[in-house]
């Protein structure tokens, strides 16, 4: 396969973005280290400006736009953190940010959005509803599109979390990477293997509703019901006409992993009691593969943490025992 996305891309990207984004920690765990074994690091990309990596996406492909496309009005779907990055970026541009959500988006993730000065539209009860918002605001008000994931720009801003990894900890052998539409795997798989050709990328998402892993067990773009989840940010299609994240996480993820609903709140809750981190569900799905045991690493491993933005309530409930809160 010819990559789409190449490792000089996100080298690129990365000299772009840098007076844009932090360049967050990778921390060693040591009870999770005790754990498995091994030594366990998190990349701490809650730390992000905007709680999440989708900072890094947006930010390239808003720096890529010339000023006649930004002076048009910047449009996109998101389940909360890509709409949340793309508010930001636009702010600090100083253009104007639609932000087509659903129903589903926590109300946490939609007053963040709205802080930062941008329009919401909510519409229906899947990313895919929202979706087309997006098309009819392109098409009849001629706004420009900044894709969640499906896109060579934003792959590669998420791919400056991947050189970064790779320059931190060189000796790695397994990174554990939260799976969604493909963005974020995708481009840290692109910088990763390019970089450390030995190490292992796996994919880790929920059992409820994870579009690109039930993709990629079929073998091609497919549909799957988007339904309420403690990962709500791993909610979402991947697009029927998905044109590069389905190929680049079929040809370069090692494996996918798939959690239950407990086992996200007990890498949530680890987060907090443990870690003392604030995680929301999507970022916590790979400390959560570690203490289920669905993941055995055997060499030196990073978990991605790619954001914080839990809703505080659900958050709490969590935390404060071991099901509470937590659908069956």
């Amino acid at each position: 396969m010819t990559m789409m996305v190449t490792l000089q891309d996100i080298e690129v990207a990365r000299q772009r973005i840098a007076p844009n984004v932090l360049r967050t920690p990778l921390r060693l765990s040591q009870a999770l280290s005790q754990r498995t074994s091994v030594p366990v690091h998190l990349k701490l990309e809650n730390h992000q400006h905007t709680g999440s990596f989708k900072l890094r996406g947006a930010t390239n492909a808003l720096l890529r736009l010339d000023e006649k496309a930004r002076l048009r009005g910047l449009v996109t779907a998101s389940t909360g953190n890509h709409g949340r990055a793309v508010a930001h970026a636009a702010k600090a541009l100083g253009a104007r940010a639609t932000i087509c959500l659903s129903a589903l988006v926590p109300a946490n993730k939609v007053e963040a959005i709205r802080n930062l000065g941008a329009d919401i539209r909510i519409v229906g009860h899947s990313q895919d509803d929202a979706m087309l918002e997006v098309e009819r605001l392109v098409r009849e008000e001629g706004m420009c599109f900044i894709p969640p994931f499906d896109d060579a720009d934003v792959i590669a801003g998420q791919g400056t979390l991947g050189l970064e990894v790779a320059d931190d900890l060189p000796e790695t052998a397994l990174v554990l990477v939260p799976l969604s539409g493909g963005g974020l795997a995708s481009g840290v798989a692109a910088a990763i293997k390019s970089r450390l050709p030995n190490a292992n990328i796996i994919g880790v998402s929920m059992e409820r509703g994870a579009a690109m892993a039930a993709s990629l067990a079929v073998g091609r773009p497919t549909d799957v019901q988007e339904v309420e989840t403690l990962a709500d940010s791993l909610g979402g299609g991947i697009g029927l006409d998905n044109r590069l994240t389905f190929r680049m996480c079929l040809a370069l993820l090692d494996d996918v992993m798939l959690l239950s609903e407990k086992e996200i709140a007990a890498g949530i809750r680890h987060a907090a009691l443990i870690e003392g981190l604030t995680v929301e569900g999507a970022g916590a799905v790979g400390i959560a593969a570690l203490l289920a045991g669905k993941i055995k690493p055997d060499g030196p491993t990073v978990v991605i943490v790619s954001g914080g933005n839990i809703d505080p309530a659900t958050h709490r409930a969590i935390v404060s025992g071991p099901d509470r809160g937590v659908a069956p």
